[in-house]
């Protein structure tokens, strides 16, 4: 989908490149598929600061998203593609055969009025939910789970696609978004197609206020806190780090891997984004 630029009448327009919309059908959700969604502003159930940079935002409704797609052999029609607060993606909304309703990502060139499924023995389209065992090699899939029955976990977010790269012996080779190559079982569940809204990454606020509509707060530079506040704080005037980057709780920030070693999905692992063995 395109992105609106607008003429630069003020410093904050200058930059600013937002989505058109125009792909979005209908304005108001489907109110039997909200929920209510309170906010934690970064903080746990003891009341402490577990993710920095939260808070205040624009009030949501939570819409239910289907991520299992267990209605098998029930057609559904697509209705409407809508906009969501809650993720970077565009939803649809199915109104299946039996008369209930559902949420699902929208996949790119879903057409309205299309008729879905999800099953074993069903074409591999786009919309259609399959085991991994049914789809063909080489086609791009998303809301992959990690084990059957699980819910979509994988590639979830706008512009976000899967690709099969072979099926055998049980398991089911995918090189993931990230350029990593994992096997999952063959009996997975996955949505054909590539998660739609593919020009959210081309999308710039242009000023601070629509990002702290989106529930984010100001992040502070670590030299200009004090030593008590930041590995990095301290020193007179702009002073440099001196040492290695380090985090607010004192981790080597850049050059250090963060992951565990010997975890326990490590053997599902063929290769890591980065092209090494595990």
């Amino acid at each position: 989908m395109p992105t609106r630029k607008f003429k630069p009448i003020t410093p904050s327009r200058r930059h600013m490149e937002l989505p058109d919309f125009s792909e979005l059908t209908k304005k108001k959700p489907e109110e039997s598929l909200l929920e209510p969604l309170s906010k934690t502003g970064g903080r746990n159930n003891q009341g402490r600061v577990t993710v920095r940079h939260r808070g205040g935002g624009h009030k949501r409704l939570y819409r239910i998203i289907d991520f299992a797609r267990d209605k098998w052999g029930v057609p559904a029609r697509v209705v409407s593609k809508e906009y969501d607060p809650n993720r970077s993606a565009w939803i649809t909304l199915l109104h299946y055969a039996d008369g209930e309703k559902r949420y699902i990502l929208s996949p790119v060139n879903l057409e309205i009025g299309s008729v879905i499924e999800a099953g074993e023995n069903i074409e591999a389209r786009v919309g259609n939910a399959l085991p991994l065992k049914k789809i063909p090699v080489g086609a791009m899939v998303h809301c992959v789970e990690f084990t059957p029955r699980s819910r979509g976990k994988l590639a979830r977010a706008a512009g976000t696609a899967c690709q099969v790269m072979a099926v055998e012996g049980g398991y089911a080779r995918l090189r993931l978004p990230s350029g990593e190559i994992r096997l999952f079982h063959e009996d997975c569940m996955a949505t054909v197609g590539q998660v739609g809204n593919i020009d959210h990454k081309n999308v710039v606020h242009g000023k601070a206020g629509r990002v702290r509509h989106l529930g984010i707060r100001p992040t502070v530079r670590g030299t200009a806190m004090n030593p008590v506040d930041h590995p990095h704080g301290g020193g007179e005037g702009r002073h440099y780090v001196g040492g290695p980057p380090r985090t607010f709780s004192g981790k080597p920030a850049k050059g250090v891997r963060t992951r565990k070693p010997n975890k326990p999905s490590d053997r599902w692992i063929v290769s890591r984004r980065k092209g090494g063995k595990v």
